[in-house]
């Protein structure tokens, strides 16, 4: 596990949104009390993926799934685990972002990093997001 200790959310922050990743697209983000749930969909439309995971302060953990779309069999899903920090940079007008890693299997790190830029006035909507997998099939363990 990554060595990441929870601070506090920004004044007036909330984790619910959209989040922009030149390579992984828009991340849908809705959360219930400490738990969230999250989709995105590559921008090049190779892949979506999703999250599960706790909130704790301004800390995100969680395990991932990305499905190649398209594709069947072992290789077509990917899984890690991972982490963001909600950051607020400094100056006025600023953009909220997430920074943080992801791994591949029990790994939080290792796989690379993932910050993506708080969209304004943008309403997460997990169903919008998916692919030609259904995503209730499995477990996440």
């Amino acid at each position: 596990m990554a060595a990441v200790q929870p601070g506090n959310m920004p004044s007036g922050a909330v984790w619910d949104g959209v989040y922009f990743n030149a390579v992984w697209g828009n991340l849908h983000i809705v959360s219930d009390g400490n738990s969230f749930e999250g989709r995105w969909l590559r921008t090049d439309e190779s892949a979506w993926g999703e999250m599960k995971g706790t909130l704790s302060g301004d800390v995100a953990r969680f395990e991932w799934k990305e499905h190649k779309i398209g594709m069947v069999g072992p290789s077509a899903t990917s899984t890690g685990k991972g982490y963001f920090r909600y950051t607020r940079p400094e100056g006025d007008n600023m953009d909220d972002r997430i920074l943080g890693e992801w791994g591949f299997g029990d790994a939080e790190v290792g796989g690379g990093e993932w910050d993506s830029v708080k969209q304004r006035n943008k309403q997460p909507d997990l169903k919008s997001v998916g692919g030609d997998v259904d995503p209730t099939v499995g477990d996440w363990r």
